[in-house]
């Protein structure tokens, strides 16, 4: 049985399509086997960024968003509910869109 998420999937649907798919296998490894997943998968983003014609770029950064939802779903952390309260319309820092923050070099 084919269990493809939607077209024009938003967030707060691809957490828990990502929970229904692998939400079991996530609890088993429990969070700190389910972060280390997430962070070789940012290891291999870093490797993509630097060589980006030897790796597949657009696979990395979906990789890398596929385990920080399974992070946030294990830690019980709404991530739509979460980056739209930090995020909602302005910068949460100057409170400015766009930012004007200074850059850090």
């Amino acid at each position: 049985m084919n269990k493809s998420p939607p077209p024009g999937l938003d967030l707060r649907a691809f957490q828990a399509h990502i929970a229904a798919t692998y939400g079991d296998k996530d609890a088993k490894r429990g969070l700190a086997g389910t972060f280390m997943y997430f962070m070789e998968e940012v290891g291999e983003l870093a490797e993509a960024l630097r060589e980006p014609d030897q790796h597949d770029l657009a696979g990395e950064f979906a990789d890398c968003l596929a385990w920080l939802t399974s992070l946030a779903h294990l830690a019980k952390i709404d991530l739509a509910a979460v980056t739209q309260a930090k995020y909602h319309q302005v910068c949460p820092r100057c409170g400015q869109s766009p930012c004007i923050c200074p850059s850090k070099p």
